[in-house]
C-alpha cells in the first residue's frame, strides 16, 4: 500500500487514464473498416491498433500524427485495403473529439489541492493541446513524446521526466492504466505506481500489449484514487 504523505507530484498517462482513448479509437476506425467491408468487434479491433501502435513506435522516433496515419495503413495492409487520403489521418484527427473518462475532471482538481501533477504521454504537444482543454486542470509539467523524441515503454520518457520534476524519487507517484506503456518502465526506475485498471470487468485487454507487473495499488478510477489520497469524499 502506498503512503500518499510521501508523493508529493502525481504523474500521469494521459490516453486510456485520463481520457478514453478506447471509444475515441472505436469511433474513428471502425466506420472506417465498416466502409471497406471489414467489422471486426471491439476487442480484435483494440487488440490489432496496439499491435500496430507498438510496432511503429519501436522504430525511428516519428511524430504521433504519423504513427497513427501508419496505423491506419497496416490496417489497410492487413485486410487487403487502400485507405483514402482522408481516411489515413482520420483517426490522428479524430483526438480533438476525444473525451476525458467521467470520473477524470472533478478527481483532477481535487489532486491538484494536494499534489503537483505532472502528464507523461506517448503524444504530439498541438494533439495534447486538445485534450489538455477538456482536462480543465494547468499542469505543473507536460512531457510529451514529441519533446523527448521517444516513446514509453522507453526510459528516456521517464528520465526526462524525473530530471524536469527534480524531486526524489520517492515523491513522485506515476499513475496510469497501462502495465505495459507505463508500470513496466516507471517501476524499473524506482517510481511507485497507481495501476488505474479501466477495463475492470471486461473481457481482454483492450489497446495494450500483454505483460505482468505488480504495481503499488490498482484502483478502478481517478475518483478512488483522489479518495484514498485525500481521505475524504469530493463529490
Amino acid at each position: 500500500m502506498i503512503n500518499f504523505e510521501h508523493s508529493q507530484v502525481l504523474t500521469f498517462d494521459c490516453y486510456g487514464t485520463l481520457i478514453d482513448w478506447e471509444s475515441g479509437i472505436l469511433a474513428a476506425l471502425k466506420p472506417l473498416l465498416s466502409n471497406h467491408k471489414h467489422n471486426l468487434d471491439d476487442e480484435r479491433l483494440l487488440q490489432l491498433f496496439a499491435e500496430f501502435e507498438a510496432e511503429i513506435q519501436q522504430g525511428e522516433y516519428l511524430k504521433y500524427r504519423e504513427v497513427l496515419r501508419r496505423v491506419v495503413e497496416k490496417f489497410g495492409e492487413y485486410f487487403g485495403f487502400t485507405p483514402t487520403a482522408e481516411e489515413l489521418y482520420a483517426l490522428a484527427d479524430s483526438i480533438k473529439h476525444w473525451q476525458p473518462f467521467p470520473d477524470t475532471v472533478e478527481a483532477l482538481k481535487a489532486l491538484k489541492q494536494k499534489y503537483k501533477l505532472a502528464i507523461i504521454s506517448n503524444v504530439d504537444d498541438n494533439l495534447f493541446a486538445f485534450s489538455a482543454q477538456v482536462l480543465e486542470v494547468e499542469f505543473d509539467w507536460i512531457i510529451t513524446a514529441e519533446q523527448v523524441k521517444s516513446y514509453k515503454p522507453s526510459l528516456n520518457n521517464f528520465k526526462v521526466a524525473i530530471e524536469r520534476i527534480n524531486q526524489p524519487l520517492e515523491e513522485i507517484l506515476h499513475v496510469a492504466c497501462s502495465i505495459y506503456h507505463d508500470i513496466v518502465p516507471a517501476k524499473s526506475l524506482g517510481i511507485s505506481t497507481v495501476w488505474v485498471n479501466r477495463r475492470a470487468g471486461k473481457e481482454g485487454i483492450g489497446a495494450n500489449l500483454p505483460v505482468v507487473a505488480q504495481p503499488d495499488l490498482e484502483v478502478p478510477d481517478l475518483h478512488t484514487l483522489a479518495v484514498l489520497s485525500i481521505g475524504v469524499s469530493y463529490s
